[in-house]
C-alpha cells in the first residue's frame, strides 16, 4: 500500500534538513535566474567572495584570512571573478598588497541577486501567509543563534560547505 503525504508533509525531516533543502532551492531559483539576465558563468561558490567585498575594497590576503583559506585559493577565485568582469583590482602603493572590490557589474550581480531574494520571499509570503513566514524566520534565526552561527552571518563570513 502506498501512502500518499499531503504537500507540506515531510516525514523524517528534522528542521536542519527543511532549512537546507529549502535553501538548497531557493540558490538554484537564484542562479537560474541571474543566468537568464546574463550572468553565465556566476557560480554559487563566487558570492562566498562577493559577500566579503560588499563592505569595501579588500587585499587578498584579507580575504584569504576572511574565507579561512591559503592565499593561493584565494588568488586562484579572485582572478576568475576579474576575468568574468565581476572584480576590478586596484593599483596599490606598494606592488605587494593590491586591493580588490566589486565592479560595476560585480555590483549588478549583487543588486539583482537581492531582488530575485526579495520576489522569492514575496511568493513564499504568500504561499505560507506573513505571519507563518515571519514566524518562521524568528524560529530560524533563534535556532542559528542556539548553535552560535549568527555571528558569521551578522559578519558576512559564510564559509562555502566542505
Amino acid at each position: 500500500m502506498v501512502v500518499e503525504s499531503r504537500a507540506r508533509d515531510a516525514p523524517g525531516l528534522d528542521l536542519g534538513y527543511l532549512a537546507l533543502f529549502l535553501g538548497l532551492r531557493i540558490n538554484e531559483i537564484v542562479m537560474r535566474r541571474m543566468r537568464a539576465a546574463g550572468f553565465h558563468e556566476l557560480r554559487e561558490s563566487h558570492g562566498y567572495v562577493i559577500q566579503h567585498l560588499i563592505e569595501g575594497q579588500r587585499s587578498v590576503t584579507e580575504l584569504a584570512r576572511r574565507m579561512e583559506v591559503t592565499q593561493q585559493a584565494a588568488s586562484k577565485v579572485v582572478a576568475e571573478l576579474v576575468r568574468l568582469g565581476v572584480l576590478d583590482i586596484l593599483p596599490a602603493q606598494d606592488r605587494r598588497s593590491k586591493k580588490v572590490r566589486l565592479s560595476d557589474r560585480g555590483w549588478n550581480a549583487v543588486r539583482l541577486g537581492r531582488r530575485i531574494r526579495a520576489q522569492i520571499a514575496r511568493r513564499l509570503i504568500k504561499a505560507a501567509g506573513p505571519r507563518a513566514y515571519e514566524n518562521a524566520r524568528e524560529i530560524l534565526s533563534g535556532c542559528l543563534e542556539a548553535l552560535g552561527g549568527f555571528g558569521r552571518v551578522r559578519t558576512r563570513r559564510i564559509r562555502p560547505p566542505q
